[in-house]
């Protein structure tokens, strides 16, 4: 059983940041990546960014340049510095894990609510 826990969400202006988290726990044998999706209402999820055990990386087009992905391989951590938000940020945001527990599953967290205002 593995859980992965998101934090830091909230309400910020524009142009203003957010750091969010996400702690995986459980029986993990090792974690293959781990990242963050985002769904807005009325829109399908769609990725913003990943990070690999090799550290490579992948972002979304619409957040290159101010979002940036790190991870914690120790902790199995995962965080996600948002800077130059837009109100075309807002969306539930959800971290996403693929782990070895010995088998490979993918995992979701429960979200939090990132609300940019204008």
């Amino acid at each position: 059983q593995v859980q992965l826990v998101e934090s830091g969400g909230g309400l910020v202006q524009a142009g203003g940041s957010l750091r969010l988290s996400c702690a995986a726990s459980g029986t993990i044998f090792s974690v293959n990546y781990m990242g963050w999706y985002r769904q807005a209402p009325g829109k399908q999820r769609e990725l913003v960014a990943t990070i690999t055990s090799g550290d490579s990386t992948n972002y979304a087009d619409s957040v290159k340049g101010r979002f940036t992905i790190s991870k914690d391989n120790a902790k199995n951590k995962v965080n996600l510095q948002m800077d130059s938000l837009k109100p075309e940020d807002t969306a539930v945001y959800y971290c996403n894990a693929e782990v070895r527990t010995p088998r490979l599953r993918n995992y979701w967290g429960q979200g939090t609510q990132v609300t940019v205002s204008s």
